[in-house]
């Protein structure tokens, strides 16, 4: 197949990768293949329904470097799933009674493009995999090379997921500053709530990456320049048991010990207690087009300070989150690292005809390879068996069993 014309698109949160993801790929075309003219859908699917793309000029290619300075999407992102008719009829991107699946892959094949890149979580690139398995019944072939986006690290059987790292050490930042708090009022909690809907690996990492700064740090105790008061004092994910009234008295005795706790929580951590809990009391569970349950709106920080607050007897509470710095931070070194090799080799598999999601298989010895889409999947839980975990774990004094 002749490639003359490629499309880039992001979707789905943002995470720190898509900007240097996208010059990556740019650079790359342009180094081997400068005739193949390139456009980007603006705002994802949004973009490919409504046929707002722009074309990426000479001046972008040439300056394509520039983006792996920036965080955020140089070519926006929405949350539009494919499937969900009736947000779509709603929001104005197809008629009713259309079939939104044909309309995105008639709008491909009207704009000429050959190669659709989608740099996406698990939806975004199985939802690419099927306007190309559309087309390619209806005569035309599509290659779909997709790149795994999600700061949740949770795509099987993706190793690594771009951005995923960057966003763990940017929640540390925010947390070292939130943290320094500790002391702003006698027995203080501060919750830090970090991204993480069903998956724990970014609370797990970015507590991590914030006890390798501490390790980093002097101390002057006569000053009250402690560890002990700016260490985590517990770390909840979702794939963790929570017994609150056990956590609630070891926390106790750390706030009368130390005088004041912090707590690292993953957002989906007890989700689904919090939805009993509203079922129960009549209340409406509010949900986004995916079905997911909008954790904004029930506030899992919130709530997890009202079950600790008066059981550890503390006088002030802070709850604060990290998940819209971290996520929308630049790649940092690690990861654009692993966006150089990614990049360049979905690039080469454009050229070659292979479709597939990129990313080092854990089911094929972790090989940098293209993923048949057929066995991407999300929802991949953190292993809190995992030795560095379960060694932070003990290091901080919880005891930590499968949900």
């Amino acid at each position: 197949m002749t490639i003359k014309r490629v499309a880039l698109l992001t979707a789905g949160g943002f995470a720190p990768c898509l900007s240097s993801a996208v010059g990556g790929l740019i650079e790359r075309y342009t180094e081997l293949a400068p005739e193949i003219e390139i456009i980007a859908y603006k705002y994802g699917y949004h973009g490919l329904l409504s046929k707002n793309y722009i074309v990426v000029d000479e001046e972008a290619r040439k300056n394509a470097g520039l983006l792996h300075q920036y965080g955020g999407s140089p070519i926006g992102n929405s949350r539009v799933k494919l499937t969900n008719t009736k947000d779509l009829v709603k929001r104005g991107l197809v008629k009713e009674g259309a079939n939104p699946l044909e309309v995105a892959a008639n709008r491909l094949v009207e704009d000429g493009v050959n190669v659709l890149h989608t740099i996406g979580g698990d939806d975004t690139n199985t939802t690419a995999a099927d306007l190309a398995h559309y087309l390619h019944e209806h005569g035309y072939e599509l290659t779909v090379v997709g790149l795994p986006k999600t700061i949740d690290n949770d795509v099987i059987p993706v190793r690594q997921s771009l951005g995923a790292w960057t966003a763990a050490d940017n929640g540390a930042l925010y947390a070292e500053h939130v943290i320094a708090e500790c002391q702003s009022n006698p027995r203080e909690l501060i919750i830090h709530e970090v991204m993480g809907r069903n998956c724990g690996y970014l609370t797990a990492a970015t507590a991590r990456s914030y006890r390798k700064l501490l390790d980093k740090k002097e101390w002057l105790p006569s000053m009250g320049l402690t560890r002990e008061s700016r260490d985590i004092h517990a770390i909840f994910v979702p794939e963790a048991h929570i017994d609150i009234e056990g956590e609630a008295a070891r926390l106790r005795k750390v706030m009368d010990e130390v005088g004041n706790v912090n707590i690292f929580l993953s957002e989906g951590a007890g989700v689904s207690e919090i939805v009993e809990q509203m079922e129960q009391a009549g209340e409406t569970v509010p949900r986004d087009p995916f079905g997911h349950v909008q954790l904004d709106k029930i506030n899992p920080g919130q709530w997890f300070a009202r079950q600790f607050a008066e059981r550890i007897g503390a006088e002030k509470v802070m709850v604060q989150k990290s998940g819209y710095f971290s996520r929308a931070s630049a790649a940092g070194v690690e990861d654009l690292r692993l966006i150089k090799s990614m990049t360049d080799y979905a690039v080469q598999c454009a050229l070659e005809g292979k479709p597939g999601l990129i990313g080092h298989d854990e089911e094929n010895g972790d090989v940098l390879s293209s993923i048949a889409f057929s066995r991407i999947k999300g929802g991949k839980a953190f292993d809190i068996n995992t030795p560095w975990f379960q060694d932070m774990m003990k290091e901080i004094g919880q005891e930590v069993e499968p949900a």
